[in-house]
């Protein structure tokens, strides 16, 4: 990891401005950057080829028409309800790039100007026109309120087109969208809702966001950004839940994400969840396999219990014993009969986790249970007949172990019929958001604390961190900050991170207002003060390039990485300010 004092003045140009601290829509100017004019040369066609890019994201024109027979089709055969879902989520998806994309674009633009980008952008995807009524921000709380009119949706045109009037909003994915885009800016999860829509006979679509503290309840809301499979043991369940009812079951995060990788996965799950095959889950540590074997389990429609077992937990000795049970008297110390996880799972699922690490004559054994369906205890003389749904876990590469004869071949074909495999949550940074905030919430009720949310260092940090303990590690991070942080007050980067190794860009650091603000000092610039000192007592050379580069970047340093109070600061104005910066930076 880069030391703090290494970060140069061409890292602090590229990243300042990343940090989009507070504004309002009273501070959008006539000419603002960027406008629709430098968003729209983003969009360009590739006729040759036969694609669209928005900037580096491949786009597609679709005729509304289309659009709405696709809707109508999910409306038909899901209900309502779960094309709501869909079409939420896949509006969510494209908020999230969007706000990427706008960040990465236009780095040093005006933080209020990158908010009302993503209104501009909706309306150049030809999904709504956007007209801003007031919005304000202040990401070092988390905070943000905002009032939008809604016109030409092209989901309202579509619906009343096939459905006509009704009594409830459809602005799904155009909400989705919202929340998506402005969430990835916020750092947090912020959430729209319609209250006035052309389809209930109002005369526009009226949207308003707010963060979730501000709102007195957003688990109906929350419900639609999940991805949620109905269970054949209680079809209403999963729709009636609420994330406060999770949040009790063992902190299950009921599926929560809305990744292109995540919801491949659960589609999958639920493909085969009805059916008795074995399922093997592969990914690496963390991403959550035992919960996708549990929820596995109750979408299945057996009715034993779920029964889970690491088989790295246990010495080799004893895993014998542990999966198929014990005789008395078969080994010394076996002073009674004991029934293995086998006979306990029967008409129930059994998880293998880690089931890479079970030796050579204990996968004998479970290719033999697995084909027969039946198993011996050990000291026993009679099988014993078990009707168990094997689900199995590994985070290492079977194959390759097949190869170097560490796993048995014929085993590997029986577990393998039908792999899922899990995306690490590096490859899920649409989903952090979510995850944050269902973590964020279970630990302040598990442990009665009240902190205020995230500080925007923290939420960089956590949405910028490779995870590389995944959904484990973020689970561990979130609670360390609630635990660590005072009452009443924000979690700071510091309470979330402590040893691991942050990148680069949210390296952070004590500044004279006793405060965490980035710290960009130039290795030229560590003596630069006994410089000055000599310098002024007619000792030795002061190069002047060295001294305004001092300067600039404490008044950057003060101002806490805000451009416009540090050109205050140095009697320059914001663009001098930044021109000099980059051009400190340039090669």
């Amino acid at each position: 990891m880069t030391h703090p004092s290494r970060i140069s003045l061409a890292d602090m140009a590229k990243n300042d401005d990343t940090v989009l601290l507070k504004g309002s829509s009273k501070e959008l100017a006539s000419h603002q950057y960027p406008s629709i004019d430098d968003l729209t040369e983003c969009l360009y066609f590739s006729p040759g080829d036969g694609r669209i890019w928005l900037e580096e994201e491949r786009m597609i024109l679709l005729h509304t028409s289309s659009f709405g027979l696709l809707r109508q089709e999910l409306i038909d055969s899901l209900g309502l309800d779960k094309s709501r879902d869909i079409l939420t989520r896949t509006g969510y998806l494209s908020g999230i790039r969007d706000a990427e994309l706008i960040r990465q674009r236009w780095p040093d633009a005006q933080a209020a100007a990158i908010f009302e980008a993503g209104t501009h952008l909706h309306g150049l995807e030809g999904l709504v026109k956007v007209e801003t009524l007031h919005f304000e921000f202040d990401t070092e709380k988390g905070l943000y309120d905002g009032e939008f009119i809604w016109h030409h949706s092209a989901e309202v045109e579509e619906h009343i087109a096939t459905y006509g009037f009704g009594s409830s909003p459809v602005c799904w994915m155009e909400l989705g969208y919202a929340i998506g885009y402005v969430s990835g800016l916020v750092g947090s999860l912020v959430v729209f809702r319609e209250v006035e829509c052309q389809c209930m006979g109002h005369s526009v679509c009226r949207v308003v966001g707010k963060s979730v503290e501000l709102w007195d309840s957003v688990d109906e809301d929350i419900r639609f950004l999940n991805t949620r499979a109905t269970t054949n043991k209680n079809p209403a369940s999963a729709d009636t839940a609420s994330p406060d009812d999770n949040l009790e079951e063992s902190q299950e995060t009921s599926m929560i994400g809305v990744s292109a990788t995540f919801t491949a996965a659960n589609h999958a799950l639920q493909k085969v969840a009805p059916t008795n095959a074995t399922v093997l889950f592969t990914g690496e540590s963390g991403v959550g396999k035992e919960l996708f074997a549990s929820m596995l389990h109750k979408f299945s429609k057996r009715e034993g219990p779920f029964v889970a077992f690491n088989c790295a937990a246990l010495p080799e000795n004893l895993l014998e014993s542990e999966l198929f049970g014990v005789e008395k008297g078969a080994y010394t110390g076996a002073s009674h009969s004991r029934p293995g996880r086998f006979e306990r799972a029967n008409n129930g699922t059994l998880f293998l986790d880690e089931i890479g690490t079970l030796n050579l004559a204990g996968q004998s054994k479970l290719l033999r249970a697995l084909q027969e369906k039946e198993i011996e205890r050990v000291g026993g003389i009679a099988p014993i007949k078990v009707n168990v749904r094997v689900v199995a876990a590994t985070n290492v590469d079977l194959r390759e172990a097949v190869k170097r004869g560490e796993f048995r071949e014929d085993l590997f074909f029986r577990l393998n019929v039908f792999p899922i495999h899990l995306p690490p949550l590096r490859e899920r940074k649409a989903d952090i958001p979510l995850l944050v905030n269902h973590f964020y919430r279970y630990f302040c009720q598990q442990h009665n604390k009240s902190p205020t949310g995230f500080t925007q260092n923290a939420r960089r940090g956590l949405f910028n961190y490779d995870f590389p303990g995944n959904i484990r590690e973020l689970q561990n991070l979130i609670e360390r900050g609630v635990i660590a942080a005072e009452e009443n007050e924000l979690i700071e980067l510091h309470h979330v991170f402590r040893n691991e190794s942050i990148p680069e860009e949210v390296i952070y650091s004590v500044n004279q207002k006793g405060t965490l603000s980035q710290t960009n000092k130039p290795v030229s610039n560590d003596n630069l003060g006994e410089q000055i000192k000599q310098f002024a007592e007619g000792q030795g050379n002061l190069a002047l390039e060295e001294l305004e580069n001092h300067l600039l970047q404490t008044a950057v340093e003060l101002a806490q990485g805000n451009l416009s109070e540090a050109a205050r600061k140095v009697g320059l104005t914001r663009p001098q300010l930044a021109y000099r910066l980059k051009k400190k930076s340039a090669p």
